[in-house]
């Protein structure tokens, strides 16, 4: 059983930093491709940043340059470096582990932690 569980999220000033992690458990996180995504009230789910299992980057327009993800397979973590945070940030933020190009049920989510950006 694939479980995904975030942590880092909370409440922090603009321009401060925060840094988001996501381990993986019941799964070969090596092969999942990875990724985070966020939701913010009234809005739609929305990519942040994604990695593949090669390491592979890729980012949403409002996060380059301020956002780096990265993971670490001997951990089975997925992290989110969150620099230079500002308002339009705050949303809850959900860890996504994919391997749908194997199986359309192999599409995994956390439970996601809020991030809140306020002065």
């Amino acid at each position: 059983q694939v479980q995904l569980v975030e942590s880092g999220g909370g409440l922090v000033q603009p321009g401060g930093s925060l840094r988001l992690s996501c381990v993986g458990s019941g799964m070969i996180f090596a092969i999942y491709d990875m990724a985070w995504y966020r939701q913010a009230p009234g809005k739609q789910r929305e990519l942040v940043a994604g990695i593949t299992g090669g390491g592979n980057e890729n980012y949403a327009d409002s996060a380059k340059g301020r956002f780096t993800i990265s993971r670490d397979t001997a951990k089975k973590t997925l992290y989110l470096q969150m620099n230079s945070l500002k308002p339009e940030d705050t949303a809850v933020y959900y860890c996504n582990a994919d391997l749908t190009r194997l199986d359309p049920a192999y599409d995994y989510w956390g439970q996601g932690t809020q991030v809140t950006v306020s002065s």
